[in-house]
C-alpha cells in the first residue's frame, strides 16, 4: 500500500462537483495519481461523510454514481477502536482549531498506515499529517 494515498472529503467531493471551487485541481490531480499508479484509499468515516455530502448537495442519482465508482476503483480501510480513541485525545489537543473528528481519525489512520493524505485542508499540517500534494 506504499504506492497509495488516502483520500480526504475535500478532493473527492471537488471532484464530482463541477461548481465546487476546486473542481479542476481535484479533477488534474486525479489523472496525476493515475499517471503514478498510485490507488487510492478511503477511509469508511470519509466514505460516509462524501456520500452525505454528495447526496445532500447534489442529488441521489449523483451519490448513487460516485458510490458506484469508488466501490470498484478504490480501496476501502476501517479505522480500528484504538484510531477513534486517539482521534478523539487529538481533537483535544487543538481547541483553538476547528479539526473534526473526521480529519482527526483520517490523520491517525494515515500515521498507522504511513500513507500521505490527499487534502486541501491545512488542518493536516497542523496535526503533522503528511499530505500528498
Amino acid at each position: 500500500m506504499t504506492r497509495a494515498v488516502l483520500a480526504d472529503t475535500g478532493p473527492l467531493y471537488a471532484a464530482v462537483d463541477p461548481d465546487d471551487q476546486y473542481h479542476a485541481r481535484s479533477q488534474e490531480q486525479l489523472q496525476i495519481l493515475a499517471d503514478e499508479g498510485r490507488s487510492v484509499v478511503l477511509a469508511y468515516p470519509i466514505l460516509l461523510e462524501t456520500y452525505t455530502l454528495i447526496r445532500y448537495r447534489l442529488g441521489a442519482t449523483s451519490a448513487f454514481s460516485w458510490l458506484e465508482d469508488v466501490r470498484e476503483g478504490s480501496a476501502w480501510v476501517n479505522p480500528s477502536p484504538q484510531d477513534y480513541r486517539e482521534a478523539a485525545a487529538w481533537v483535544g489537543r487543538f481547541p483553538d482549531q476547528s479539526i473534526t473528528l473526521f480529519d482527526a481519525t483520517l490523520a491517525v489512520v494515515a500515521s498507522r498506515l504511513r500513507l500521505p493524505v490527499w487534502t486541501y485542508d491545512h488542518h493536516f499540517d497542523t496535526l503533522g499529517t503528511l499530505v500528498w500534494r
